[in-house]
């Protein structure tokens, strides 16, 4: 296992503890099973690699290994565990399990056949932990590990550091928080950086890449993650990718299917399929009215980029009007919050509608509904119901 010590230790060499993501503190490290889950580059094995370095000082029983690492062309997870576990292992880390086939099952032997050992991996968001060939439902601890907000990304390029807020302290408290904020720093030109180069953490290897890598990114995430975990060949590939391409032209946007499947040459069914495995992998998002049903092939009643950075990779010239919409909803979900589509308005959070627009959008259309507020573009403070939209971005 050598190899595997030696690609560990070249790792470790590179981890820093100058950032960490909203989730380290998060997650219960004690659990035996974790499962850390995100977008490729939101920064899952930077997350693990810290948690082995610094909270726990590299310790000998604790190893870090990659599944797709050339180890896996001979040996097995389960014999690589139960090899480890010989040699006084009691930790493993698995980076990207999704790549490893008969991942599900393989961890289930090792949690069921190894009760001493702690298990923790990290995988793309689009793989439906809890649908695995094994049932691991009862036995691994799920996280989800999203895209920088806009408060991480003030730490991490800026080193301006702020606490987050609830939805309820911005409905009730927003212009206090604002005013605390710009005291000593302006937020506008950061919010236009973010909005376009901003979300993942590759951004710190330079902004004139960014939007490069994030195209390899999304050719990564269709070509070789949806392919491991949903089968799919070049031909599927290239058909979600086209897709995809016709919902950034368009978002947001409400869904006609009949339309996409003629247009794309698919079945319906596979259309529906191909939207809800396009949002599992966290590039785009839906939403739908409230109370309704959430199901494969149920229509959502609108599509979204995930966030505002696929935009300017996927088109040229993004509607700023779209981009606005699709930042509120993408902080607004990434905070756990649970987000509808309302009658009047573009968002309805437990009763509160939220209108996303410019500096001057006027409360016309929602100012007879009991809760509300105007998310506006454009300003530092607000006022009454009107909300800096920035300030959504401390939210997580």
């Amino acid at each position: 296992m050598d190899i595997l010590f030696e690609f560990q230790e070249n790792l470790l060499r590179s981890v820093k503890n100058d950032f960490r993501r909203y989730l380290h503190e998060r997650i219960n490290w004690k659990q035996r099973m974790i499962g850390i889950k995100g977008p490729r580059g939101a920064g899952k094995t930077t997350l693990m690699l810290q948690h082995l370095k610094y909270d726990m000082g590299l310790p000998s029983y604790a190893l870090y290994i990659t599944a797709d690492h050339t180890w896996f062309y001979n040996h097995t997870l389960l014999e690589t565990a139960n090899g480890w576990y010989k040699q006084g292992g009691k930790i493993l880390f698995i980076d990207e399990v999704h790549k490893y086939p008969n991942w599900s099952v393989e961890l289930k032997n090792i949690y069921d056949g190894l009760p001493e050992m702690q298990v923790i991996f990290s995988a793309s968001s689009a793989l439906d932990i809890y649908r695995g060939e094994a049932d691991l439902s009862r036995r691994v601890v799920s996280y989800m590990l999203a895209g920088l907000s806009f408060r991480e990304y003030l730490i991490f390029t800026n080193g301006v550091s702020f606490d987050t807020f609830k939805i309820d302290d911005i409905n009730n408290n927003h212009r206090s928080l604002s005013r605390m904020i710009i005291e000593d720093f302006r937020p506008l030109p950061a919010f236009r950086k973010y909005l376009e180069v901003g979300y993942l953490p590759i951004i710190a290897e330079g902004e004139d890449t960014y939007q490069m890598k994030l195209n390899q990114i999304i050719n990564t995430i269709v070509d070789t993650d949806l392919a491991y975990i949903a089968s799919y060949n070049s031909g599927t590939a290239t058909k979600v990718k086209k897709l995809l391409g016709v919902i950034a032209e368009s978002v947001p946007f409400k869904p006609n299917i009949a339309a996409l499947s003629r247009k794309l040459d698919l079945s319906r069914d596979s259309v529906y399929q191909y939207i809800y495995q396009l949002q599992d992998a966290r590039l785009i998002n839906t939403i739908s009215t409230e109370g309704k049903g959430v199901s494969t092939l149920q229509k959502p009643d609108k599509i979204f980029l995930e966030n505002t950075n696929l935009a300017f990779a996927l088109k040229e010239r993004p509607d700023i009007g779209n981009i606005r919409e699709t930042f509120v909803l993408n902080q607004l979900f990434n905070a756990g919050l649970k987000v509808c589509s309302p009658v009047e308005g573009d968002f309805v959070i437990d009763g509160l509608t939220i209108e996303v627009g410019g500096k001057g959008k006027s409360s016309t259309q929602v100012k007879h509904l009991d809760s509300f507020l105007i998310a506006a573009d454009d300003i530092e403070t607000g006022g009454e119901n009107r909300v800096p939209i920035w300030l959504f971005g401390f939210l997580y």
